[in-house]
């Protein structure tokens, strides 16, 4: 089995482009991905619920929520989060420091939050090390998932070992290797930090060159990064499928 933890119902970049459940399973079938974890940014929290609940009624066998964490000036998120999680079978929290902030004043009652209900955070925290040293050790009983080994696309060595060392020392912390180039990085951090506490996803749907080619490839990098088989099972499903009780 393989499982895409990092998947957008609707995506940040300059287009806000949102993909429907149907072309995301559609893309995986092509693909040979069994489930995938979908949410929405760029929008309201209780638009993203909403978009994630549509697309999980409508495949509830293949693809898996998570709500998003976006703060709002009109009321508190804290309950339709719990909702989401309590009754419609959410199995996650996003997070994305290119949205709000990660101080502690703004994103600690989220983390409080999924820390009491017992789903993982999935954070973007674009490259900022010390929010994830902070939040890591301020909320041990909340798992934590670091996107992209710290942030998108980069190939600042040293500041995806800053976050590899958080992982070492919080056991609470997992490593998404979405958006990941450096692919001896990904080797790197299997023999840190040991493949079940590393998880694969895409970042997609990307249709270039298509949107099946880019799954394929980006489960091509997991193949060819040195890890053991067993650890490419892990990596591949095992550690997502165990972190969300699937």
């Amino acid at each position: 089995m393989i499982i895409d933890s990092h998947v957008h119902l609707k995506h940040g970049n300059v287009d806000r482009t949102e993909y429907a459940a149907e072309t995301i399973v559609e893309s995986m079938d092509g693909a040979g991905v069994d489930k995938s974890i979908v949410f929405a940014i760029c929008t309201t929290a209780w638009n993203a619920i909403e978009l994630a609940t549509a697309a999980h009624t409508q495949f509830p066998d293949r693809l898996i929520p998570y709500a998003y964490a976006l703060p709002s000036s009109e009321r508190t998120i804290l309950d339709d989060l719990e909702e989401a999680v309590v009754n419609r079978g959410f199995k996650g929290i996003k997070i994305h420091g290119g949205e709000c902030t990660l101080g502690e004043y703004v994103s600690d009652p989220v983390l409080k939050l999924a820390g009491r209900l017992g789903v993982p955070c999935l954070i973007d925290f674009c490259g900022r090390h010390k929010d994830l040293d902070r939040i890591a050790n301020s909320f041990p009983e909340t798992q934590i998932i670091v996107a992209h080994l710290g942030q998108y696309l980069t190939s600042n060595q040293p500041l995806i070992d800053q976050f590899i060392g958080t992982a070492e020392a919080c056991p609470n912390v997992y490593l998404d290797i979405s958006g990941v180039v450096l692919l001896w990085k990904i080797r790197e951090a299997v023999e840190r930090v040991g493949a079940l506490r590393v998880i694969w996803g895409t970042d997609g749907p990307y249709p270039t060159p298509d949107l099946k080619t880019y799954i394929t490839t980006d489960i091509a990098k997991v193949r060819a990064s040195g890890i053991s088989e067993a650890d490419q099972q892990a990596v591949l499903c095992d550690t997502i499928s165990n972190l969300l009780n699937l």
